[in-house]
């Protein structure tokens, strides 16, 4: 299905104030089982770091990861870049209006992007799965980097990432390029651009995938049937949400020898 305008639909809701685009981040990263897991290792790549830090958010969407990075420290600089002009406008507007001033947002395709040694990390969630010429962006986010700077991602993987269980299936998002990455490929691609070092886990193990159909694929198909179910989902995530919360948790605290999400971590 089209998960694009489905986003839009819930970002024109909650785009009304800057109150309610805040409320709908957090409400992202409660519900969104990635977040959990980059969150956590923010936090672990945040300990020991100063002031000054240059942050580059490769694909950054709607602006949820780059608001909780520029919460983290605000003297931090974040540069926050993305292909959409409409999303790059709204929300560099949305960041003027709550006085981020350490964040700027670009347009910018990232298989030409352009920078050398200048961040200490770069982020990409949910990014790569989009992106056919995969390598090439690893290498331009590579050169971007300082020596020993860092690349986290969050990506799904070939072990039913985008909800694909067989050869026949197609990706859950139709936006996606590629199903998901086998484990083995994508730390092969990322060290044959120019990184030194790379550690790769699974996430969205069972507990994650069975939260991800109550607080994602679910919710997400019955949108897509129809708008009225804009009226249903507070009452369905009241029901859901408590045990997708558990779910989650449990996701982040375990190691899982099989998932359908990696966390990669690649340094220059």
């Amino acid at each position: 299905m089209h998960y694009d305008p489905i986003k839009r639909s819930l970002g024109s809701i909650f785009n009304k104030s800057p109150f309610l685009r805040k409320l709908f981040y957090h409400l992202l990263d409660l519900l969104l089982l990635r977040a959990w897991h980059v969150h956590n290792e923010l936090k672990k790549w945040a300990a020991g770091k100063g002031d000054q830090v240059n942050i580059l958010d490769a694909g950054a969407g709607f602006g949820q990861h780059t608001f909780y990075l520029s919460g983290m420290n605000s003297k931090w600089n974040i540069l926050a870049v993305d292909v959409k002009q409409e999303q790059v406008e709204d929300c560099n507007k949305f960041f003027s209006a709550i006085n981020r001033k350490n964040v700027k947002f670009e347009v910018a395709d990232l298989t030409r992007f352009e920078a050398s040694n200048q961040y200490d990390l770069a982020l990409s969630v949910d990014v790569m799965e989009h992106i056919l010429e995969d390598v090439l962006v690893f290498k331009n986010i590579c050169s971007a980097l300082k020596p020993g700077g860092m690349l986290l991602i969050s990506t799904p993987s070939d072990q039913g990432g985008s909800d694909v269980q067989g050869d026949g299936e197609t990706s859950f998002i139709e936006e996606h390029v590629r199903d998901g990455y086998n484990i083995r490929e994508i730390e092969q691609k990322i060290l044959s651009a120019g990184f030194s070092k790379v550690e790769a886990r699974y996430s969205y193990g069972t507990p994650g995938k069975i939260s991800w159909r109550l607080s994602m694929k679910y919710p997400i198909l019955m949108l897509g049937a129809s708008k009225l179910f804009f009226i249903i989902l507070p009452f369905y995530y009241l029901i859901t949400y408590p045990f997708a919360f558990v779910l989650n948790y449990f996701d982040t605290i375990l190691t899982h020898k099989t998932g359908t999400g990696l966390i990669v971590k690649a340094w220059k």
